[in-house]
């Protein structure tokens, strides 16, 4: 059945995150590219952008990320904690430490505990890689949706972790995708993709039609997620295109 695809847009700072939200999207998601894929962004940055929303649009929620995180379960559920009492409704973790299914079980099983015990109503994104082939992983993208129910996460989501010309359809095919969707929603999870999404692949996102779409690149002048600012313009014309 299909649904309308909800958008989620990542500003780096508050001057973004002004244009993001004006532009009225689902999600925006407070993160720091220079920090990597999932890089976190401060407290203080968090808790701003919170009252920004606050201020212009309720119907908005905001996410943030803590990180392309090392196997480290204390440091990821303090982390997780930092970013909940900063007032993030959504929070992410980049899954880059652990080895193998059960690492990645026990480093969300903390990280959903630290967040639930703060606010049961709080999300959490269990985040791994489309390009894990090219990482120190075992953990493929069909292992993520494991992780995120075993674990009792929200949300399971694909990035890509390098951040080079490739995007997330370099490394798997909608086949692939649709799979990850139908094993995510067998275990009742919710799914968001991202990666290095560009307009021209918009067609096959619509045709597996996950919950969440996740940009920065896109919506960046000159697509450069690191140095370039995020426009309104761009993101208008990427929902015109995404919603068309």
């Amino acid at each position: 059945m299909q649904h309308k695809i909800k958008l989620l847009v990542s500003p780096k700072n508050i001057e973004e995150a002004k244009i993001v939200i004006s532009a009225k999207v689902d999600f925006i998601d407070c993160k720091n590219p220079e920090e990597g894929s999932l890089g976190a962004n401060f407290p203080w940055i968090i808790r701003e952008m919170k009252n920004l929303i606050a201020r212009n649009n309720d119907s908005q929620l905001l996410s943030a990320t803590i990180g392309d995180f090392p196997n480290l379960p204390g440091s990821a559920s303090l982390a997780a904690l930092g970013a909940a009492s900063s007032g993030a409704d959504i929070i992410k973790v980049g899954l880059k430490g652990p080895k193998n299914v059960d690492q990645g079980v026990k480093l969300m099983r903390n990280v959903v505990r630290a967040v639930k015990n703060y606010d049961k109503n709080i999300k959490v994104v269990a985040a791994g890689y489309a390009d894990y082939t090219r990482m120190n992983t075992a953990l493929d993208f069909l292992s993520i949706p494991i992780i995120g129910a075993e674990s009792g996460a929200d949300i399971v989501m694909l990035d890509t972790f390098i951040k080079d010309e490739k995007g997330l359809f370099d490394f798997l095919n909608v086949s692939q995708l649709t799979k990850f969707r139908d094993s995510a929603y067998n275990l009742n999870l919710k799914i968001a993709l991202a990666g290095n999404l560009k307009q021209n692949v918009l067609n096959k996102v619509r045709e597996i039609n996950p919950d969440i779409i996740g940009v920065r690149s896109m919506v960046c002048e000159g697509y450069d997620r690191e140095h370039g600012s995020i426009k309104l313009d761009l993101i208008d014309k990427l929902k015109s295109e995404l919603y068309k």
